[in-house]
């Protein structure tokens, strides 16, 4: 059983204002017609001493955005690079976005208060710098199964409608519009690193490297590993260590992302920024979630090289730091602890005690077969060879040698499991579309939130920045 998240004091920090001449803009938030509260996460806002405020304080702060109390007098539009399906764009940054606080939670780690559709920045090139209330909804969507399924991913933390007619060209428009805030631990990204090498800023990559190695702590590099006295190198090793985690945790929960940009990889190794994404309707590696991915460069079972790759981008920007020996070093490290991790997450899916790392590539193995011969549902195949019930042919000789994990939480004696297929990603929005009903919603993140219950929480390695408190 997971337990709800650690709850807090509201307690403001911000050492992003150390940084802030030289990593963002101050800018001033959009003014909307109209602010009505749609979603507010009072489950992850009691971690961070949110919980209380009314819904009228609630709009005020996160609709209109009036500072919090001993927070950023004004929001922060982060600037950064980055590889935009592989060819560099130093064009980007927060276009439709900022930093709005930061605060620490129970467990005294950082957090940040970002938003989406918060109107126009320095950066928004020819953007509105808004968001569809569609693509707010289907981020709660991606957020609440990422979560239940034991991914470290951000929160979204409030929707509000704000009065808008939007025009997009891969949606029905005029469409309605939203402003969101997702709370995560940090918004650092490898991009951001990129802009610091590009424009030669060697002084200013160190206090990020030495900011990230703060505020982002994990366990030093292996004895044996080269340059681990090197800050860069540190925090090479732990960009490392924490994307091929998040590889495989996209992995085992058959979730595509779609936009593995390096604008989009937090060096905190969370995921977040939730585009065109989709989970698997069967187990494809060429499946891909978006639809102008015309290569499959992002397909599902091209994750794992993007992150990898991205790595490698993330050490060519420390090389203005340090030597490329030690990094290199670091970066042979993805694939074995991506291996370990895939092993590690797909037992704790199974309901299996984890063995070796021979045994648990069998089970993968043997799973991966009987999906593909069966043509089942992901979800469908987790749920009903749950510890291993229902298994049969070499699946069932594979798991004899696992030791099931005690499941007594009554969602394994459910008649189906829950599942996020676009098809009901699409009735959901069509009940609010069509008729402003927001009760599927409201069940969904609920359902959602008691399969996570019956996970329990999803392993994680030695170290990880996530805790047992907030996924």
């Amino acid at each position: 059983m997971r337990a709800e998240p650690q709850a807090a004091s509201y307690r403001p920090d911000t050492p992003i204002t150390t940084l802030a001449d030289w990593i963002g803009d101050a800018v001033e938030p959009a003014e909307f017609p109209k602010s009505q509260l749609r979603f507010r996460n009072d489950r992850h806002a009691a971690s961070v001493g949110l919980a209380e405020l009314s819904d009228e304080e609630w709009l005020r702060h996160f609709g209109r955005f009036e500072p919090l109390p001993d927070n950023l007098p004004r929001p922060l539009a982060l600037r950064y690079h980055g590889h935009q399906f592989r060819v560099y764009n130093p064009e980007i940054g927060d276009g439709r976005g900022f930093l709005f606080a930061q605060l620490r939670d129970g467990a005294d780690r950082l957090l940040d208060l970002g938003t989406k559709g918060s109107g126009q920045t320095p950066w928004s090139r020819d953007g509105d710098g808004r968001l569809t209330l569609k693509g707010a909804v289907r981020e709660i969507l991606a957020t609440e199964m990422l979560e239940a399924l034991g991914v470290y991913t951000s929160k979204t933390f409030s929707v509000v409608e704000t009065g808008e007619q939007l025009w997009r060209g891969d949606e029905p428009s005029p469409t309605r519009s939203a402003v969101m805030t997702r709370l995560s631990h940090g918004h650092i990204r490898i991009g951001t690193f990129q802009r610091l090498l590009a424009m030669e800023e060697r002084e200013h990559m160190a206090r990020l490297v030495d900011y990230c190695l703060a505020q982002f702590p994990g366990p030093p590099p292996p004895g044996d590993a080269p340059g681990c006295d090197e800050p860069a190198v540190r925090l090479m090793h732990l960009v490392v260590e924490r994307l091929a985690d998040l590889a495989a945790a996209w992995m085992v929960a058959c979730f595509v992302h779609g936009v593995l940009n390096t604008d989009n990889m937090n060096v905190s190794g969370e995921s977040f920024d939730y585009g065109p994404w989709r989970f698997l309707p069967r187990w494809d590696p060429g499946f891909t979630a978006a639809y102008f991915d015309h290569q499959g460069l992002y397909a599902f079972g091209r994750q794992p090289e993007a992150l990898h790759w991205n790595c490698g981008q993330f050490a060519v920007a420390l090389r203005l730091l340090a030597d490329a020996p030690p990094l290199i070093a670091a970066m042979e490290r993805f694939g074995p602890l991506y291996s370990e991790a895939v092993g590690r997450r797909w037992c704790w899916r199974m309901g299996l005690a984890p063995r070796d790392a021979e045994s648990n590539g069998k089970l993968v193995g043997a799973c991966e077969k009987a999906m593909n011969e069966s043509g089942i549902a992901p979800d469908e195949f987790f749920f009903s060879n749950r510890a291993g019930r229902n298994a049969g042919g070499d699946l069932a000789e594979v798991l004899q040698g696992f030791e099931p994990i005690s499941d007594d939480h009554p969602y394994w004696d459910e008649d189906a499991p829950q599942s996020m297929l676009i098809e009901e990603v699409e009735a959901i929005w069509a009940a609010i579309a069509e008729d402003d009903n927001w009760q599927p919603l409201h069940d969904k993140v609920a359902a959602l939130r008691r399969m996570g219950d019956a996970h329990g929480h999803a392993p994680a390695p030695a170290g990880h920045p996530r805790s047992q408190s907030t996924t």
